[in-house]
């Protein structure tokens, strides 16, 4: 049970943004931003690195969502999701991806545990400039997300065939709705 009077039934973030819709907005948008709008880093690898951090986090909601995502952007890899969550330095991604994912578990630790030989060793991959501040933002804004879904409790859903259809949304539909059209 949620810590504050959501609405019964609704899952994660989505009860604490119908909660204050007037922060949640922002929320969403920001997540929209960094893992559907325009970046060298697919959507896939980027919902990789945010379920990446919430299974860090421990943050049930957040990591089977995204999971969830992450596997519809994946298609027939879906099953690379779980590989690098099981273990990432053996899973079948890039040495490139893989060095994101280091850097965005650094962060998630604490931003100050990113060295600079973490960062080269990043370059050596062909990781930009870009990469580094997306990968680095994702995990942060990750780390916040998922201290509002556990610190306020909301309802996390047990099972991972609850996060399917929420999983395909998001894939599919990204974080905002779009603007209703003007006649």
């Amino acid at each position: 049970m949620a810590h504050i009077n959501v609405p019964p039934g609704v899952p994660g973030i989505r009860s604490l943004v119908m909660f204050r819709p007037e922060t949640g907005q922002y929320l969403y948008q920001l997540a929209q931003v960094l893992l559907r709008d325009e970046s060298p880093i697919s959507q896939a690898d980027r919902e990789l690195i945010a379920t990446y951090v919430s299974y860090r986090n421990d943050c049930m909601f957040c990591m089977s969502s995204h999971a969830a995502a992450a596997r519809c952007l994946y298609g027939e890899d879906e099953a690379t999701v779980d590989e690098v969550l099981i273990d990432m330095q053996r899973a079948p991604v890039s040495d490139k991806l893989k060095s994101l994912l280091h850097i965005a578990g650094k962060v998630q630790i604490l931003g100050k545990e990113v060295t600079q030989a973490d960062v080269d060793a990043a370059r050596a991959q062909g990781v930009t400039d870009r990469e580094l501040h997306d990968t680095v933002l994702i995990a942060a804004a990750f780390c916040m997300y998922n201290r509002y879904v556990d610190g306020l409790a909301s309802l996390t859903p047990p099972n991972r065939e609850d996060y399917v259809e929420m999983g395909k949304h998001l894939a599919t539909n990204g974080y905002v709705s779009p603007k209703p059209q003007t006649v």
